[in-house]
């Protein structure tokens, strides 16, 4: 029988610059293809520290299935990894169309002064973004535009922290570290809280939030149960913001 064809993963070569590195990745995701099926062929926690996040990533290039948003968040940290110059963060956008709500995740890029972002949708204009953009908010107001085309309305933006190169670090990725009501701000607003975050995410002054304080609650020097009893709720809450 014929085997499906199996899409290379992309190496870097240094004879590349880093938009065309970029533009390899996102070209692999493309080639995986967006998960219309239904079914999620690969169980994301976002609680579960990076290493567990990469190996999930590896096995994603094995099989070579299909991808939804949040998959290719996790594939495109894989991909990039190990390119000190390329910061990596996660923006969340909550939007309302037509009386229900929806999440979406990119993954956002930061480069040489200029962001951008990779990423899978059913959505061609919701998903990578060239890395051109002068300022953070200039590339967030892009993808508020894109929405508009499809009488989306864009409730929240969350947007995390970079996310470490060090693929076996134990830590989770910070997922929201800032949270923006946009639907009830004036954009001046919103550009002026997103350039004060990315000014001090720039400066690495920022230090994660829910996931940090996640592992200083745990108590130390107790048996493993209680951690994981105690890890559960969160997990919880995850899947219901979701939904």
């Amino acid at each position: 029988c014929v085997q499906p064809s199996v899409p290379p993963v992309p190496n870097y070569k240094l004879s590349m610059s880093i938009p065309e590195w970029l533009q390899a990745i996102q070209t692999y995701m493309k080639m995986l293809q967006y998960n219309h099926t239904g079914t999620q062929f690969f169980e994301i926690r976002k609680t579960r520290p990076l290493s567990g996040l990469m190996e999930t990533a590896k096995e994603m290039t094995r099989e070579s299935l299909p991808i939804k948003c949040l998959e290719a968040v996790i594939l495109g940290i894989y991909l990039t990894n190990g390119q000190p110059s390329v910061e990596r963060f996660p923006i969340s956008f909550k939007t309302h169309f037509s009386g229900n709500y929806f999440h979406h995740v990119v993954l956002g890029i930061y480069c040489n002064g200029r962001y951008g972002s990779l990423g899978m949708s059913r959505r061609s204009d919701l998903m990578d973004k060239p890395l051109t953009y002068r300022t953070l908010s200039d590339l967030i107001f892009e993808f508020e535009d894109s929405y508009k085309k499809y009488l989306h309305s864009v409730k929240k933006v969350k947007i995390g922290l970079y996310v470490p190169h060090e693929p076996h670090s134990f830590q989770p990725i910070e997922w929201k570290q800032l949270v923006l009501n946009v639907s009830k701000m004036m954009r001046t607003e919103v550009r002026k809280e997103l350039e004060k975050f990315a000014r001090d995410m720039r400066m690495k002054i920022l230090k994660p939030s829910s996931a940090h304080s996640l592992i200083k609650e745990r108590p130390r020097g107790k048996s493993l149960s209680p951690r994981r009893r105690q890890g559960s709720p969160q997990r919880r809450a995850y899947r219901r913001d979701k939904s």
